[in-house]
């Protein structure tokens, strides 16, 4: 018999300069100075502004171009993406099931972005949409994995809604289903809804009293946890019960 081929995966590298460098991007990005379709600034004048290097300044690009918010045209530019793709939520969904390195990265922008949308929600709500809000969260009372999938995406749809931020919505909008993959593999997992119903209950409780520190910190609290639980299911169905190094030392507390 042949023998059984051995296969050698390259460590995840994380940059805490390319990390900081795309929140960087993403508040640039979200602050309404680019509108979809617009080209960013070359790599040349993002390297001058921000005084990193041109290595640093291309791997938080591919982080973005990955998440679907930036498309990189060869030889043309970066321009913000108009998100319309069905294409790009499958691939996302399936390379999140594979486990690759680029969709850890994305897992990682997802936590990110969901500690800014929940800031934002807490500072501009309306007591109409806290109560839209705690509809949603009474209705993920459930055991019903498939109902509780759903009630909790549309949790999160409001929160990016009663944020006031288009191009965040957006984003959230082209992912469900990332989320959704996301959620029922923890879920099913956990054969649980009730810890994932307590860091919701957190985040509204915040958002309800229009406390934007406290819902950041409430949210990045449920991403960190659903993102450990998360990278833990994958490598099991990998057929891998010790967590990868790289992976468990990755740092998912800044925000």
């Amino acid at each position: 018999m042949p023998a059984k081929q051995e296969f050698k995966f390259e460590p995840i590298q994380r940059d805490p300069i390319v990390v900081e460098l795309t929140k960087k991007l993403l508040d640039y990005i979200f602050s309404g100075s680019v509108k979809p379709g617009d080209r960013l600034p070359t790599e040349r004048q993002l390297q001058d502004a921000l005084g990193v290097g041109r290595s640093a300044i291309r791997e938080a690009l591919k982080v973005l171009n990955v998440l679907g918010i930036l498309e990189i045209r060869q030889g043309d530019g970066t321009y913000l993406r108009r998100m319309n793709s069905s294409l790009l939520t499958r691939s996302i969904e399936w390379g999140l099931l594979l486990g690759g390195a680029e969709i850890m990265e994305v897992v990682e922008m997802r936590r990110e972005l969901e500690v800014s949308i929940a800031r934002f929600a807490a500072r501009r709500r309306t007591a109409e949409e806290v109560e839209a809000l705690k509809r949603i969260l009474d209705e993920m009372k459930t055991d019903d994995v498939d109902e509780f999938v759903e009630r909790d995406i549309q949790f999160h749809l409001k929160l990016a809604e009663m944020a006031r931020n288009n191009v965040m919505r957006n984003v959230l909008v082209h992912i469900q289903s990332l989320l959704r993959t996301w959620i029922k593999c923890v879920i099913e997992a956990a054969k649980d809804t009730g810890f994932y119903y307590k860091y919701h209950h957190a985040i509204y409780k915040a958002v309800e009293v229009g406390d934007p520190e406290g819902a950041a910190r409430a949210m990045a609290s449920h991403m960190e946890d659903a993102t450990a639980r998360l990278i833990r299911e994958i490598e099991r169905i990998k057929g891998n019960d010790a967590e990868p190094k790289e992976l468990k030392n990755a740092s998912l507390t800044g925000g």
